[in-house]
């Protein structure tokens, strides 16, 4: 599944209104579909699964995502492809999406619905990995970019939302980059309506949208609105008619829930713990109180029979 990055050919505008207007050949199937969707979209199997399957849908979404033009890229790899339909056996599996262009850049992608409160260090850690691989008897200057991308269905900083956030290395003080070629990126799938214009204008929201549509109506309005989401909903739902894909999608939601389910655990206990701890504080200041009164009485008491 390949394409490069070369100099544009057309307009990054131009070309992308191109392709929005372009016409399928045929009616897609999933025009026929309608009701709730059977696999959520956020499943990170059926995520890889659709770009693993469609060349153009990957493509789409790095020109999206990267505000790349569709001629800056012509090739691309997903060098962590699955067997679709084969069993995951190791349910802690991570699902993320390795694409490698040719010219050296790296791309990841990831699909993440459970909070597990490591995102921070974990995607750190991917982009790391990709940035420090220098082929034998290259230079540091030849390292490439790399980026770093996480569609995540929670907010990652409640204290700072954002939609699609970019982060770098940089001079706290001035703001200067201190090296452009390595960023990591997040995109909340609960705060599309915090899109900027110019997210809006590489269609990022309508992406995000897609992703957390529980239609198939939802699918066919976005659908309607670009050929890219439209080749995307026709791939979602050959998929999803797949039944060994279904059991594997229906095994990572299984798997996401019970995950989901230690998360509420664990954040109800951490409730009890700290209302716990605020008891016993609360405790330790009354008898400090009590103490000060009681050495307070006692200095009278004393005052009184001197």
């Amino acid at each position: 599944m390949s394409y490069s990055l070369f100099p544009d050919t057309l307009p990054a505008d131009q070309e992308r209104r191109f392709m929005t207007k372009k016409s399928l050949s045929k009616q897609p199937l999933f025009q026929n579909a309608t009701g709730p969707v059977t696999i959520p979209l956020t499943n990170d199997y059926l995520f890889k699964a659709m770009l693993q399957e469609n060349k153009n849908v990957l493509k789409a979404l790095i020109c999206s995502l990267l505000h790349f033009s569709p001629s800056q890229v012509k090739d691309a790899t997903i060098t962590n492809p699955i067997i679709l339909g084969e069993r995951v056996s190791d349910k802690m599996i991570i699902l993320d999406v390795n694409i490698s262009f040719n010219n050296g850049s790296r791309l990841n992608l990831e699909m993440q619905v459970v909070n597990e409160y490591n995102w921070p260090e974990r995607s750190t850690i991917y982009a790391c990995r990709n940035f420090s691989r220098l082929n034998k008897g290259s230079k540091y200057n030849d390292l490439k970019p790399v980026y770093q991308i996480g569609f995540l269905d929670y907010t990652l900083f409640p204290d700072h939302p954002s939609f699609y956030a970019t982060y770098k290395l940089t001079d706290i003080k001035t703001h200067h980059v201190f090296i452009d070629k390595l960023s990591i990126r997040v995109i909340d799938l609960t705060n599309i309506s915090l899109a900027t214009e110019e997210d809006k204008r590489y269609n990022i929201d309508k992406w995000a949208r897609l992703f957390k549509s529980q239609t198939w109506e939802e699918i066919k309005m976005l659908a309607s609105q670009d050929v890219s989401l439209s080749d995307a909903a026709e791939t979602i739902y050959q998929l999803s008619e797949d039944e060994r894909i279904q059991q594997e999608c229906e095994a990572r939601e299984d798997f996401i829930l019970r995950q989901q389910g230690m998360e509420d655990l664990i954040s109800e206990k951490d409730q009890i713990i700290s209302k716990n701890e605020q008891t016993i504080s609360k405790l330790q200041d009354e008898n400090a109180s009590q103490k000060q009164e009681i050495a307070r009485l006692k200095a009278l008491l004393a005052a009184k029979n001197n």
